[in-house]
């Protein structure tokens, strides 16, 4: 089966290492890059889907995104975990053609499903405000899309962002909220998965000699080596390694049988201490609760809880260690 894929994304070290995941896995078309905020600024993220789809050799289109939350103020990008250019502060950068989009994502997010309807899966691993506008715009949109797959949120693991809540949820969890509740086949890949899966840095310095030095995964590599950096400060416990997060929204979505999985509602904590936490009815509606917001009328969420982490980790390194890089579209 190919999954024609529309990736949302705020680049980012792990959604770098996820995009490649994406490109050199032969059952995964990537038919167009929508950008966020989050990891760094949108036109940054803009700047980053274009420069490492060129250095790979492949033009996909980008489409810009939203640049804040859907009600929330703005926070600031974590460049002390990503860099300030959220691939780990290149020195350099090649220089290339490529130029976004003329639609926004959400515009770009709804012709696509219009134009390809049952067939695009999206894969969101950032915040969700493009999928909050795309849905405004279009209503019908969970008709058109064949899936969703986020890498958002948690259910029994710590939060990264406050003991409750992940990052990408935290940053907009209005727009998170309208996602999880709009009805459409729905899987959230979370940190109670992502917390399991590590790479160390180690690997990718293997993974650059193996493709013989090319440009992509020697930036690829500069950008671990700092995201390895700021997890051996935080967790030293991991050593010079990192959780490779968003990349487990794609292993999901060509090998779901790696993960045990429950259904159940997920709704949003939208203030307070507890903004973007991501709560689940793990009682399957057996229970009528006195809280209103979790009727049984109300879509549930498959939401991973387990993860095999040696069949992913070999997944993983096999799909990035195939022949899938071309000649870089730089100079």
């Amino acid at each position: 089966m190919l999954h024609k894929v529309i990736f949302d994304t705020d680049p980012g070290v792990d959604d770098a290492m996820a995009l490649y995941f994406a490109m050199a896995h032969p059952a995964i078309e990537v038919v167009g890059i929508t950008t966020t905020f989050g990891n760094v600024k949108v036109p940054q993220a803009t700047a980053n889907a274009l420069y490492l789809t060129r250095l790979a050799g492949v033009e996909i289109p980008v489409a810009e995104g939203g640049a804040m939350p859907l009600m929330k103020a703005a926070g600031k990008p974590p460049g002390f975990i990503h860099g300030d250019d959220g691939l780990g502060n290149l020195p350099t950068r090649l220089a290339h053609a490529g130029q976004a989009e003329a639609i926004s994502a959400a515009e770009f997010i709804v012709k696509m499903a219009r134009q390809y309807p049952g067939e695009i899966t999206l894969v969101a691993v950032g915040p969700l405000i493009n999928l909050g506008l795309a849905l405004k715009m279009e209503p019908q949109l969970p008709k058109l899309i064949k899936q969703v797959v986020l890498m958002a949120g948690t259910v029994i693991e710590p939060g990264n962002v406050s003991p409750v809540a992940e990052a990408n949820v935290w940053n907009d969890p209005h727009a998170a909220d309208l996602v999880f509740s709009a009805g459409w086949k729905l899987a959230m890949v979370g940190l109670d998965v992502t917390h399991r899966v590590i790479l160390e840095s180690s690997y990718f310095a293997g993974l650059a000699q193996h493709h013989q030095q090319h440009p992509a995964i020697t930036t690829l590599l500069h950008a671990v080596n700092f995201y390895c950096d700021f997890y051996q400060s935080a967790r030293p416990d991991l050593g010079h390694a990192c959780y490779c997060h968003d990349i487990l929204a794609f292993v999901y979505l060509v090998a779901p049988a790696l993960f045990e999985t429950q259904d159940g509602r997920v709704r949003v904590q939208l203030d307070g201490l507890g903004n973007g936490q991501t709560m689940m009815d793990r009682h399957a509606g057996a229970l009528a609760y006195a809280q209103s917001g979790w009727e049984t009328h109300r879509p549930e969420t498959q939401v991973c809880l387990q993860v095999d982490t040696a069949q992913c980790l070999a997944l993983i390194e096999s799909t990035l260690e195939a022949d899938w890089l071309r000649t870089p579209l730089v100079s």
